[in-house]
């Protein structure tokens, strides 16, 4: 019996911490100022004891954290204490800009899953300094921080902790009529002291964030009705532009009328709306958008002999964009977004922006197992240039299967004259799977494209096919994944195919030794390889890409590694290893290549730190030194400069082209306040002959209503005469109907 008691005991005990958490509504006002002395704060439930996720996931963590939550009929509230046992050591908060990077900067984050499917939600975060950040969820663990909506916040600092509470308006979570449940979880980064920790137990094999460990979060009443929920954001732009016309070595290249430079001005207006059709289904409308706000993309030095994808980062295809952006693979996308708005200049030939006259998206849930998106937009007709009018249509419906897994069906359509075909459409279905436990993940997919100039072809010639599993535990990690791609499956109009005609296979496997004893200065460390081997459909070997590699991940943050690549490349076209216009290597001929690649990450709560990657070793007919460092310093809070780096030595036999070329990334992110930002980036590429300078102020000055002021200016090296300058002023403001 006396062994028994305590067995009964730990069981109790266990059965007690999983009961959910009991939320009472408030009977008095809460007042947002993050003092924590209103009376419901103290008879509220508490949720505390966090578990480590990360060094071990094990153990209890070692400052700890509590969180109580209230409601009324508008607001959520939530209150969190977060305890400090070394307030001689400063917070990890890297600047006061809001949507910062969650890894490397001390925060609380609040997870929620409204609709309780364990795959998608809501997240709500803030730093010590006070500094928000938001996003929307997906794929069981996934955030896109991109999302924006209203919601308040303030912290106080005390000498043993920091506190604060948020007041999430009803309207922004997106959730069913008289729901009385949430599925939450809370996570702490506590950077300083390089631990994760959460309220439910989240193994370390996985993200956080994981909702899968979500737990129950059971409201006294009926969470009140939303009601309308409208919002316009209008906005009013102004621009000047120079741009001349010059020879490749930068000389003045005058036109008919013996100018050699063309200034413009003008102004636009237009604006973005959001209807909250039901509380969980949301209409995103834009007449005439400007995204002129948006970051430039990074350069990046070219080896490859395909097109480069850059992710999309304009705001209105942001929201539920998992809808959208996740068919298929990254590099076989039915549907890439970032075709819309652009158009080939005939007059040229080349690609240019070209605007979008409107655009309507209806996205989001009608309920647990359904979710809908259709997505509409139309772009103008530029005459002068040969660029045709274009319509873009997208419908995705997804449903719910087993637990946390859905099966998704959809219809991509472009119409409009210009050129190959008047139409581009594709269809597909897909299969997502994921786990309950998280240990297995994946997809399989088919998809069919339409044309007129593919009228002919066998149906599949115009398919594609993939398919992907994962298996993940502590320690392992392993993956399988697969892809077709028809001779005749021409979609790169509507999405992304680096290159069509073959068979694609992808394994991947690693293995990660933890070391449990404390103090150890080692936290993981193991051994990895993965490969990308590509076949043509006559079953000749195109690629084959085999990389064999170590990992160090240290205590102190610090991170490291080395490796072996062993590649193998066939030319069905000529290809000029430098992407720099000399004679190429001819086609039909094949290339071994072989060397050593290695990375290291120095420890992150650093002011000062370093990051460098490279390799070396053969490529094509000759070698190779690339090196990637990344030193940056951050005066902590208000900002960093940051040097990105990309070196290239490439070393061939004559007549083939040898080059030594840099791309060089200086940047500057200023915070004065928690709303006035200041970003100046300049880009030195020495492959593409460009400098590119690209300076954003922005000022929230109010919840998402900002002031831009950007300045883009590009020159010509060496001598650096200007190609082509830009000042646009855009001015928005949220408005609540």
């Amino acid at each position: 019996m006396r062994f028994l008691l305590p067995f009964l005991f730990l069981v109790c005990l266990t059965k007690a911490a999983a009961q959910p958490l009991l939320v009472a509504p408030t009977d008095s006002t809460v007042h947002l100022d993050g003092l924590l002395n209103e009376s419901v704060w103290r008879r509220a439930q508490v949720a505390t004891d966090f578990t480590l996720n990360f060094p071990n996931d094990t153990a209890r963590a070692y400052n700890s954290t509590e969180v109580r939550l209230t409601y009324d009929q508008r607001h959520l509230y939530i209150a969190v204490i977060c305890y400090d046992r070394d307030p001689q050591k400063r917070y990890i908060v890297r600047s006061l800009r809001r949507d910062y990077d969650w890894d490397t900067n001390d925060n609380i984050s609040i997870y929620i899953d409204p609709f309780g499917d364990r795959t998608n939600g809501f997240t709500f975060q803030f730093t010590p300094l006070g500094v928000e950040r938001e996003g929307q969820m997906f794929n069981g663990e996934e955030v896109a921080s991109e999302w924006d909506n209203k919601w308040r916040s303030v912290v106080r600092r005390f000498p043993d902790r920091w506190q604060g509470e948020m007041m999430i308006p009803f309207t922004s979570l997106r959730f069913k009529k008289g729901a009385q449940q949430f599925l939450m979880n809370f996570a702490r980064n506590d950077v300083k002291n390089n631990q994760r920790s959460a309220w439910r137990r989240v193994p370390i094999a996985y993200s956080v964030s994981a909702l899968s460990f979500a737990d129950t979060v059971r409201f006294a009443t009926p969470l009140p009705h939303p009601g309308a929920n409208i919002s316009l954001i209008p906005y009013v732009t102004g621009r000047g532009t120079d741009i001349y016309s010059r020879t490749a070595t930068g000389q003045p290249l005058r036109n008919a009328d013996g100018r050699y430079r063309t200034r413009e001005f003008g102004s636009d207006v237009g604006f973005d709306a959001k209807v909250a059709i039901t509380p969980s289904l949301n209409l995103d409308l834009t007449v005439n958008p400007d995204f002129s706000q948006v970051e430039v993309d990074q350069q990046v030095t070219n080896l490859n002999r395909f097109e480069l994808f850059f992710p999309e980062r304009r705001q209105f295809f942001l929201e539920n964009n998992d809808l959208f952006a996740n068919l298929g693979f990254e590099q076989t996308r039915p549907f890439f977004s970032r075709r819309i708005g652009i158009g080939r200049d005939t007059t040229t030939g080349l690609i240019v922006q070209n605007p979008i006259l409107y655009g309507a998206r209806l996205s989001g849930k009608i309920d647990k197992a359904w979710r809908i998106g259709l997505l509409n937009t139309r772009t103008a007709r530029q005459a002068d240039r040969g660029i045709a009018a274009q319509n873009y249509t997208v419908a995705i419906v997804q449903r719910q299967v087993f637990a946390r897994s859905n099966a998704v069906a959809f219809v991509v359509d472009r119409q409009g004259g210009g050129g190959a075909s008047p139409f581009t459409r594709v269809a597909g279905g897909e299969f997502n799977l994921l786990t309950e436990d998280n240990r297995w993940s994946g997809k399989v997919w088919l998809h069919k494209a339409f044309r007129a100039d593919i009228r002919n072809s066998r149906p599949y010639e115009t398919a594609a096919h993939g398919l992907f599993l994962n298996y993940t535990t502590e320690n392992w990690e392993l993956e399988w994944a697969h892809e077709y791609v028809g001779r005749d499956y021409r979609i790169n109009d509507v999405g992304f195919v680096a290159r069509a005609g073959q068979w694609g296979f992808f394994p991947k496997a690693s293995y990660k030794f933890y070391t449990k004893r404390p103090g150890h200065p080692i936290v993981s460390h193991g051994p990895g390889t993965e490969a990308r081997i590509y076949y043509g459909l006559n079953g000749r070997l195109y690629d084959r890409e085999l990389d064999f590699f170590y990992d160090v991940t240290l205590r102190n943050t610090t991170q490291f590694g080395i490796g072996h690549y062993n590649y193998y490349t066939y030319l069905f076209a000529p290809f000029d290893p430098t992407n720099s216009g000399g004679r190429p290597l001819p086609s039909s001929t094949s290339y071994r290549s072989r060397g050593a690649f290695w990375f290291f990450s120095s420890d992150r709560r650093r002011l000062l730190t370093l990051n460098v990657e490279g390799w070396t070793g053969t490529y094509f007919r000759g070698t190779n030194f690339n090196l990637v460092p990344v030193l940056s310093y951050r005066f902590q809070p208000y900002g960093s400069l940051a040097v990105a780096a990309e070196y290239n030595n490439i070393r061939q036999p004559e007549p083939y082209h040898s080059r030594a070329f840099w791309l060089v990334g200086p940047r500057l992110d200023l915070s004065f306040t928690r709303s006035l930002f200041v970003t100046t980036w300049l880009q030195y590429n020495e492959q593409a002959r460009n400098v590119n300078l690209n300076s954003r102020l922005q000022w929230r000055f109010k919840p998402v209503s900002d002031l831009f002021i950007v300045y883009t200016e590009n020159y010509l090296p060496p001598a650096l005469p200007v190609k082509n300058r830009a000042l646009v002023v855009k001015l928005s403001y949220w408005l609540n109907v």
